[in-house]
């Protein structure tokens, strides 16, 4: 049952991820492209899918360690 949770948890983190590289081309998702850039506040949606990230990714990581432990 853990593992389906982490599993479910882990593509939910990706699809977050990927989301937040708005506006990029595939090279800038790897690094390239402008380095400079601009800084900008997120609002709305963006900040949702932030905050959504995190907290993805801090439940994975205490699944992983649930299931270490276990």
């Amino acid at each position: 049952m853990l593992v389906i949770i982490q599993s479910i948890v882990a593509i939910l983190l990706i699809v977050c991820v990927m989301l937040q590289q708005r506006g990029t081309a595939l090279g800038a998702a790897f690094g390239g492209g402008d380095s400079g850039g601009s800084y900008s506040n997120r609002r709305g949606f963006e900040k949702k899918i932030y905050w959504a990230t995190i907290v993805l990714g801090t439940i994975f990581i205490v699944l992983a360690i649930v299931g270490l432990v276990m």
